[in-house]
């Protein structure tokens, strides 16, 4: 694929009305074999340069052929200067990350999974599978399942009786959906991922732990994708809701009855206890835990391994655990490492004191 060819299918191109619009420099028109960082891209590969730090030295360094730069910023204009010298083709963009993703899908195209039932696939009289759909080796698809049009099955998934998958959704290999379980359009189950696994509800009794049936169900709206290994648990009644349009990342525990709006992004190890709830576009970086029905508001961010016991206003960034606010906790990090130093004074101010 030429770079020519590449830029008319860039979103951001499109909306400016063409390339006239846009900064660029075609540099001969390279032929693109492939994509990569910029400190490891070859002749021939595709590579992006985002704001920030060393932005010179990191073009300078790289033997790609063509970079996507940013439009703005204090080095813009030097840095599209310095990849004309060096013969390098580019275009300035406000989003340079969201056009390297357009540049992925175009150099790396998926090729999707024929439709059809592969003869090993166990599937249950009563379940209805939509047109168009692919269902891979030894599925296992129970009573009352109903799956969309267009959908993608992959081997040794398992989908349990009374769950209902919308068009267009995709399951990887040794994903398993429970009763109850409600997918929405477009949805994304990742390897061995599980939705709709019973609560962690037991009743404390003299005699022992007495188990407290979960009977309800697991709602991935539209557009939710699942992480490899990340189990998001149905309630004894009721529902969990996962809203539109959010991402989960891998080994993450989403716990019974919990709630989020949509667009949130919830990273690696990531712990939610039952009924807590997040408002629209939260973010929580790695190994954040939140307490039973702590909340967090809308566009909140949990920075990682923060500890979340109660309630996060809207917009407001934490840190710490348990968790205060990010510029508190910088603060008071900084006077971690004087703690010696200081306990040292106050002994010394309190022997003082007792001559």
């Amino acid at each position: 694929m030429r770079f020519s060819q590449l830029l008319s299918q860039l979103s951001e191109v499109k909306a400016a009305g063409g390339l006239e619009a846009i900064s660029h420099h075609l540099a001969n028109d390279p032929e693109l074999q492939g994509a990569a960082a910029l400190d490891q891209a070859q002749a021939g590969q595709v590579s992006f340069l985002e704001p920030g730090n060393a932005l010179a030295a990191a073009l300078s360094a790289s033997a790609a052929s063509v970079v996507l730069l940013p439009a703005k910023g204090d080095e813009a204009e030097a840095i599209q200067r310095q990849a004309s010298e060096r013969g390098v083709a580019w275009i300035a963009l406000k989003d340079p990350r969201l056009a390297f993703a357009e540049t992925l899908d175009a150099l790396y195209p998926r090729q999707p999974k024929p439709p059809g039932i592969h003869p090993s696939a166990v599937i249950a009289p009563e379940a209805v599978v939509g047109m168009g759909s692919h269902v891979g080796a030894h599925v296992v698809i129970g009573a009352e399942v109903q799956i969309g049009a267009s959908c993608t099955i992959h081997p040794n998934v398992v989908i349990y009786d009374d769950v209902q998958i919308g068009d267009g959704c995709e399951l990887h290999a040794g994903a398993v959906l429970h009763p109850g379980s409600r997918l929405g359009r477009g949805c994304v189950v990742h390897s061995n991922a599980v939705v709709g696994s019973e609560g962690f509800g037991f009743v404390p009794t003299a005699q022992g732990w007495r188990k407290m049936p979960q009977t309800g169900l697991v709602v991935l709206e539209d557009g939710v994708e699942v992480g490899c290994s990340s189990t998001i648990d149905r309630p004894s009644v009721g529902e969990t809701r996962i809203g539109a349009g959010t991402k989960i990342d891998n080994l993450v525990h989403i716990g019974h009855g919990v709630t989020t709006g949509q667009g949130c992004a919830l990273a690696a190890q990531v712990g939610i206890a039952g009924g807590a709830r997040l408002g629209n576009g939260v973010i929580l970086a790695g190994q954040v835990g939140l307490a039973n029905k702590a909340v967090m508001g809308d566009r909140s961010i949990a920075s990682s391994k923060s500890g979340i016991h109660g309630e996060v206003a809207a917009g407001e960034v934490v840190s710490g655990y348990p968790a205060i606010p990010n510029r508190l906790w910088l603060r008071c990090s900084a006077a971690f490492n004087k703690l010696p130093e200081l306990t040292k004074a106050i002994r010394s101010l309190e022997k003082s004191r007792t001559i």
